[in-house]
C-alpha cells in the first residue's frame, strides 16, 4: 500500500475532526480549514491508489513471457 493512501486517509480524518471542532465552536475558519484538509486528503488517497494500480500493472507485465 502506497504511503500517500495512508497519509491521505489520516489527513481526511483530521480534517473531519477539525471541521466538527469548528462547527462546535462556531468558528467558520476552522470549519473551512477542516473541509479543505478533507479534500486534500481525498486527493492524496486517490493519488496513492493510482500509484498502487500502476505498480500492479507493471508487476503483471513482468509475468508475461519474453518473445
Amino acid at each position: 500500500m502506497d504511503s500517500d493512501r495512508i497519509k491521505g486517509g489520516a489527513k481526511e480524518g483530521f480534517g473531519k475532526a477539525e471541521e466538527a471542532w469548528g462547527d462546535a465552536t462556531d468558528n467558520p475558519d476552522t470549519e473551512a480549514e477542516g473541509k479543505k484538509d478533507q479534500v486534500e486528503g481525498n486527493i492524496q488517497q486517490g493519488w496513492g491508489e493510482a500509484k498502487d494500480k500502476a505498480r500492479d500493472v507493471m508487476n503483471d507485465d513482468d509475468d508475461t513471457p519474453d518473445r
